[in-house]
């Protein structure tokens, strides 16, 4: 008997590798890996993130103009046609026994290479006419063979897995249908039964049965918000003890608010505060005046004044004879917050000192020097701030911008710099007021939902393919009056597996072509940080006039000569994500234009119009939530941990409420989590989420 036989006989177990499971060799063992699955019980939390529905399949003969409608068949014909306007679309006749319908796929053509004729599709999507009945596919799963596709007509819900290259969800489905009965009496429920009984959720094997054999979607549905229900616990119960601590055994340094620099520098501002940052400046001098340490996120729009509200308080702490220290991702952010700040404190005879990794050693020398003094004053920064040779006197605000591009690890650093310093995380990505209890109920939070006065709305447009010509001319036409431009492209270099443009090729065609008469730069995250922050400076002192780029260029640069930010392939981006460019022109007094390019398909047009018509960056948050889901938005909040893998927040609205009470409830009468009907799930906290727990000390 062989080793690997030996260990397949040897008793199951949640644990065991991959490996050793039947139908698992080594190829497919280093495809689940990539997927994140290591042992069998990463496999059955593999969770579908889609179904379709093949229990109420329509019969192609009986499709009407106008229904929406789900249909099997064969394909008996396909091909590319290209269009007048250049579009190629990839059209498939499918077949059942009662008739058969065209399906349609405009701007697809790589379909051609992965559906093949004899492929049983399942389509789902409305039914239009176009010379005839057709089929637009709102989704389709390619069954794969006729031979092999059976059992499906008679009706079934299908998840729909995750998967990579080297092992397609179908494959995935089987190995856990082949597998689950065996492994499903291993999971027991650990989450107390009168927690699961009020928020009407099924236990965890009864979940997982439901998730991956439905009967219905109905039971599909229940089976995931059990899992939804318990990810969102999990993060209540840490977010609501981290609060609780931090208010009842971290004491905080006592500001008092003397007004005497923060009262100058309001009155010797050039603009009014808007309504929004005077009432969250008002929050922090609260925080920073009570005997509890502050730890608050301050979250606004792009351009609603972040800035100004993180120096007042900062003014706040050296007037109290503390030190203020405010870390940016990147030098160039640093260096720019260090000149803002510099322009707004020469008054007060005050001058920022800044810290990057990019200093001499004589600089580094003389501002340890000042930094180890007794002298009150505000340090602008990268990373190099937590770095060990950084110390501090006597920090008593740690101010952390652009908070998501920093780990846990990097936020505490700072905090840990002074005795107890008051904590101010900043983002710029704005969150949907009904997320912020949810992703960041360990916080108090201050919301920016005001634009300054003076700044100029961005006029939003999307153009087609066949404008590019137009579209550059209008680029040359505003260089031309002194004014300078962003062409921003998904790639950095094309591929044979892709249609799409990329940075460089674009360089090179527009620099010796369309502007060969115009300064022209190529920035992407493939420079190294030497040349990547040259390229920036120069375009920031205007001696590029147009800088082609990849998306490294959506937070750190501040450009108010730039007028005209053109985004290529806009379907390739997040609606979030084409915000925060947009974010990158209009900001100064001139105005300033946002254009997408590209022929798109009639959905993706569909989404981009939300982008086009609204500048409100909550408003395109929560769609982009909506259409995207959290990935796109929020990085890990837990080290190591997705914060979620199957609750949406923005969906899971109700859930989330019911598992705040729920987590309300369990430390309310048990803060450690350590009676024995709670040491369950204290258990998986600890292993699921151990930094954090440490971080938050739960039990």
């Amino acid at each position: 008997m062989t080793a690997q036989r030996a260990a397949r006989n040897a008793g199951r177990s949640l644990d065991t590798a991959v490996t050793y499971l039947t139908g698992v060799g080594p190829a497919r063992a280093d495809a689940l890996r990539r997927l994140g699955i290591f042992t069998a019980r990463d496999l059955f939390l593999h969770i579908p993130h889609r179904y379709e529905d093949a229990s109420t399949v329509s019969a192609i003969a009986k499709l009407r103009i106008g229904d929406d409608a789900t249909v099997i068949g064969t394909v008996i014909s396909k091909g590319v046609i290209p269009t007048r306007k250049g579009l190629r679309v990839f059209q498939a006749v499918v077949q059942d026994s009662s008739g058969l319908i065209e399906a349609s796929w405009p701007g697809q053509p790589f379909l051609d290479r992965a559906i093949r004729k004899g492929d049983v599709l399942l389509l789902s999507g409305p039914v239009r006419f176009f010379h005839g009945r057709v089929l637009a596919p709102r989704e389709f799963v390619n069954l794969g063979p006729e031979d092999s596709a059976n059992g499906t007509s008679g009706g079934r819900v299908l998840s729909v897995y995750p998967a990579t290259e080297g092992f397609s969800f179908k494959q995935l489905r089987a190995l856990i249908e082949k597998h689950l009965d065996e492994y499903l009496p291993l999971f027991k429920e650990y989450i107390p039964t009168d927690i699961l009984h009020s928020a009407s959720v099924p236990t965890l094997p009864d979940a997982l049965r439901a998730v991956h054999r439905p009967r219905t979607l109905a039971e599909a549905h229940a089976g995931r918000a059990r899992l939804a229900f318990e990810e969102l616990l999990c993060v209540h119960i840490l977010q609501l003890r981290a609060k609780a601590l931090a208010r009842e055994t971290r004491a905080g340094i006592r500001f008092v608010n003397k007004r005497v620099l923060t009262s100058r520098l309001k009155s010797l501002l050039p603009f009014e505060l808007t309504g929004a940052q005077v009432r969250a400046t008002r929050e922090i001098v609260k925080d920073m005046t009570s005997p509890q340490r502050m730890h608050r996120l301050l979250q606004g729009d792009v351009g609603s004044g972040k800035t100004i509200v993180a120096l007042f308080a900062a003014l706040l702490a050296v007037e109290n004879d503390y030190q203020a220290a405010v870390m940016a991702p990147t030098e160039l952010l640093a260096e720019q917050h260090a000149r803002t700040f510099s322009a707004l404190l020469a008054p007060l005879g005050l001058s920022p000192l800044l810290i990057t990794g990019s200093l001499s050693a004589r600089e580094r020398k003389a501002a340890a020097t000042r930094l180890a003094s007794s002298e009150p004053l505000i340090v602008v920064g990268t990373h190099a701030l937590t770095q060990e040779g950084t110390q501090f006197a006597r920090l008593g605000l740690a101010v952390v911008d652009e908070q998501h591009r920093f780990g846990v690890e990097q936020r505490l650093a700072l905090g840990k710099k002074g005795a107890r310093p008051d904590v101010l995380l900043m983002s710029a990505t704005p969150i949907p007021r009904s997320l912020a209890l949810t992703l960041y109920g360990d916080l108090d939070v201050s919301v920016l939902d005001e634009r300054p006065p003076g700044r100029q709305p961005v006029t939003t447009a999307r153009r087609p393919e066949k404008a590019r010509a137009k579209v550059f001319d209008f680029i040359d036409a505003q260089v031309a009056k002194g004014r300078q431009a962003y062409i921003v492209l998904p790639l950095i270099e094309e591929s044979d597996k892709s249609a799409l443009r990329a940075a460089t090729k674009e360089y090179e065609e527009l620099r010796t072509g369309r502007f060969a008469k115009r300064r022209v730069a190529l920035l992407h995250g493939r420079l190294d940080a030497v040349d990547k922050d040259d390229t920036m400076r120069r375009f920031r002192d205007g001696e590029i006039d147009i800088l082609i780029s990849t998306t490294v260029i959506e937070v750190g640069i501040d450009v108010a000569n730039a007028t005209v930010m053109l985004i290529e392939h806009p379907e390739r981006f997040g609606l979030s994500q084409l915000h925060q460019l947009r974010g990158r022109v209009g900001r100064g007094a001139e105005e300033s234009f946002c254009i997408l390019l590209g022929d798109v398909s009639p959905e993706v047009a569909e989404r981009l119009e939300i982008f086009v018509s609204t500048d409100d960056g909550f408003r395109i948050a929560e769609a982009d939530l909506q259409l995207r889901g959290m990935g796109d938005l929020f990085g890990e909040r837990q080290s190591g941990e997705p914060t979620f893998r199957v609750a949406d927040p923005i969906r899971d609205r109700e859930l989330s409420e019911l598992a705040r009470d729920g987590a309300e409830r369990l430390l309310g009468s048990d803060p450690g989590l350590a009676s024995k009907a709670n040491k369950p799930l204290h258990d998986v906290l600890a292993k699921r989420y151990g930094r954090a727990l440490e971080l938050f000390r739960v039990g």
